[in-house]
């Protein structure tokens, strides 16, 4: 059984390790497995707080604390505007929540904008 970690770029399986480093015969990457406990650390650290500090996870329910203008949309987000059943992602420009907003649709929006409900 290979203990070690598959491949951060081709995800094989196929991994071996060549001195300090870690290789794969399939893409021809070679990382150390310092860079990778590393990475898989901070992954499992990430936290993500709204506007008053509480951390969000996964489903929670959140509320808009300020007007909002959507871009492509002569509409608005109103402040009281509850957001159900979030997902946490790393999305483009610091957007960290990924969410259905009724009236808008899908949507990414920034942590900062909201407060756990």
């Amino acid at each position: 059984m290979n203990s070690l970690p598959p491949c951060p770029e081709c995800k094989s399986d196929y991994t071996y390790e060549m001195g300090a480093f870690l290789v794969c015969p399939e893409c021809a990457h070679e990382w150390s497995q310092t860079e990778d406990e590393a990475k898989a650390s901070s992954e499992s650290v990430r936290v993500i707080k709204d506007a008053a500090g509480n951390v969000l996870s996964d489903g929670d329910s959140v509320t808009i604390i300020k007007d909002m203008k959507v871009k492509g949309s002569i509409k608005t987000l109103k402040v009281g505007t509850k957001v159900r059943n979030i997902r946490l992602v790393d999305g483009p420009d610091d957007h960290d929540i990924d969410a259905k907003v009724d009236g808008f649709g899908a949507m990414n929006l920034k942590s900062i904008i909201v407060r756990k409900t």
